[in-house]
Parts: structure tokens; C-alpha cells; sequence
């Protein structure tokens, strides 16, 4: 796997990831009995949204990695997955 492969490959998982993680933890305005006139009450009273870029960013490192070890292992094959023929 050459290198702009494999960083193509991680930017999809934390792209994949960050939606995963974006609603964990978040609470609305309505739940928090905290509703800002003119806002939706749905609205996150506090989205942490730094700290869920840099777990993004962990996870989806150690689940690239897991990718890269069984790929280099042979298990998966990637240049057989592209419609396209030989993407090496």
C-alpha cells in the first residue's frame, strides 16, 4: 500500500469515526430545562466538539493501524477491492 493510499484509507475511518462519536455525551437544551429563546430546544447545551476530534483522532489511528496490520499481513488483498483493476 503506497503512502497516499494509506492516508486516504485513515481520513475515510476518521471521517467514519467522528460521525460515531459526535453524539455521544451531547444533551439538549430541552433535557437541561435551559431553552435559549429563538433557539431549537433540541440544540446541544455543550457539544465538546475539541474533545471529540481528538478521541476521533486516536480511534480512528488504532483502527487504521489494525487495517494496515492485516492488510500487510496478506489477509486482505486491496488491490483485488477496487473496480478500477490494479491500484498499486
Amino acid at each position: 500500500m503506497n503512502p497516499v493510499n494509506a492516508f486516504l484509507i485513515y481520513i475515510l475511518f476518521w471521517w467514519v469515526t467522528l460521525f460515531a462519536v459526535l453524539p455521544f455525551g451531547v444533551r439538549g437544551q430541552a433535557e437541561e430545562d435551559d431553552i435559549v429563546p429563538g433557539t431549537e430546544p433540541g440544540a446541544p447545551i455543550k457539544p465538546d466538539i475539541k474533545k471529540k476530534v481528538i478521541y476521533t483522532t486516536i480511534i480512528s489511528l488504532i483502527l487504521w493501524a489494525m487495517f494496515f496490520a492485516v492488510v500487510k499481513s496478506g489477509l486482505i488483498d486491496i488491490t483485488k477491492l477496487s473496480p478500477f483493476g490494479d491500484i498499486e
